[in-house]
């Protein structure tokens, strides 16, 4: 399986061939759905998305862990991170 990184930039030409809008108003929309996405996972702490799936920030507590070089045990801070879970039709068109 090849690896593809999608940048912002791609979408935007990828939405401007699609709709047959400018490429800057094509820029435009994707960063404005990158800003309602951060901002929805930043407020709400989760973010659904129809046919994709959701955003959700889980709480991670604090816990011991240990450096694989030097065996040396740290403390690792809590802290706050984002999962994605795929919506059932995006799960069953990976199968």
């Amino acid at each position: 399986m090849e690896k593809k990184n999608i940048k912002k930039a791609d979408l935007a030409l990828e939405i401007s061939k699609g709709t047959g809008l400018s490429l800057n108003d094509s820029s435009e929309i994707v960063d404005l759905f990158f800003n309602i996405l951060s901002e929805g996972i930043v407020e709400e702490k989760e973010v659904k998305i129809m046919g994709l799936g959701t955003f959700v920030v889980k709480h991670k507590k604090e816990r011991i862990g240990r450096n694989p070089k030097t065996g040396e045990t740290a403390t690792i801070e809590p802290r706050n991170v984002i999962s994605f879970r795929p919506a059932k039709g995006l799960r069953n068109t990976l199968k």
